[in-house]
Order: C-alpha cells, then sequence, then structure tokens
C-alpha cells in the first residue's frame, strides 16, 4: 500500500505490515519517505490511545499523525505494538 499527496510518495508498505485502526491505516515508521513529514506543534491527546504526534505534509499542517508511545492498553486492544506507525488524513490518498 502507499500513501500520496498528489504525486509525492509519502509512505509504501506491504498491507501486512500495515495496522487498521478506527478507520485508518498506520504505516510502520520504517515506510516513510524521509524527509516527508515535519513535526507540528499541534497537541493531542487520544483519551484511550494516549499522546499524538502530528505531522506536517509538503507544507501542509496536520495531514499527518501518529503515537510515538501509546498506551499499553491501546496496543492490548489494537492487539498489536503501534507505535510510531503514521495515520494520514483523509486528504492523502492511501492505495493498494
Amino acid at each position: 500500500m502507499r500513501a500520496r499527496l498528489g504525486e509525492q510518495i509519502i509512505a509504501e508498505a506491504d498491507q501486512d505490515d500495515l495496522v487498521r485502526i478506527e478507520g485508518n491505516w498506520y504505516f510502520p515508521p520504517k515506510s516513510i519517505a524521509d524527509g516527508a513529514l515535519s513535526p507540528s506543534a499541534t497537541p493531542y491527546t487520544c483519551p484511550w490511545k494516549g499522546d499524538a504526534q502530528y505531522f506536517d505534509v509538503a507544507g501542509r499542517t496536520d495531514l499527518a499523525w501518529s503515537y510515538p508511545t501509546p498506551y499499553a492498553t491501546a496496543i492490548e486492544r489494537v492487539g498489536t505494538d503501534f507505535s510510531g506507525y503514521v495515520a494520514f488524513d483523509p486528504s492523502v490518498t492511501v492505495e493498494s
């Protein structure tokens, strides 16, 4: 699968390596293209996943997010450790 914004490929990985949470595909950290994401200062804490890190993509604010250290209960609920995995706003195309 790949995530792209226009023609820019942001992430690419086998579907088996991704994690699906609440309708979003989360890409493993190693699948993110070098320099594709810039950390954002936007704060957010999910009540069940924990503190999020937002990212800007190609100069567009907050189009990606990750949970660097999700709650242990969230990992248990999802069934796999998704620490650092990255999901994308619907304006980013995720395709197989």
